[in-house]
């Protein structure tokens, strides 16, 4: 698994070590900006292309030659979506997710660890882009 590659032209070469000449199942993509270029020129061919967010402050767009000729599906997990529309999909997930976790098969990454009392630090951390990965606060 590639984590947190912010630079295009390095992230397309990890890519390409880390899943040989058959590309990328599926792309988890959270940062936009130039990232997102590199991202639809890994994906496999009928991959996954999921959008969880925009963290770099610049939205991308799609190039939609690359859509036709990868015939890649872009998903945007959102739960809000989900609750208004299928509240009954929410558990099934949390639990699948948790399932996962368990097993070990995905594994946050935890940027810090903060007593509740830094919840100003912690925000502060989040705000200016320092962290990678998730901030806990700890009552």
């Amino acid at each position: 698994m590639i984590r947190y590659l912010r630079r295009a032209p390095i992230a397309a070469e990890r890519v390409k070590q880390a899943t040989g000449p058959g590309r990328a199942d599926v792309i988890l993509r959270s940062l936009g900006g130039d990232i997102s270029t590199c991202s639809t020129k890994c994906i496999a061919f009928g991959g996954r292309l999921l959008v969880v967010g925009f963290t770099s402050g610049r939205i991308p767009s799609i190039q939609i030659n690359r859509v036709l000729l990868k015939k890649y599906r872009g998903r945007r997990p959102a739960l809000g979506a989900y609750r208004q529309h299928d509240p009954d999909r929410i558990p099934q997930a949390m639990a699948a997710l948790f399932d996962l976790y368990a097993r070990g098969t995905v594994r946050p990454v935890i940027s810090s660890n903060r007593p509740l009392r830094e919840a100003a630090a912690a925000l502060e951390e989040i705000a200016s882009r320092r962290s990678v990965g998730k901030v806990l606060l700890h009552p």
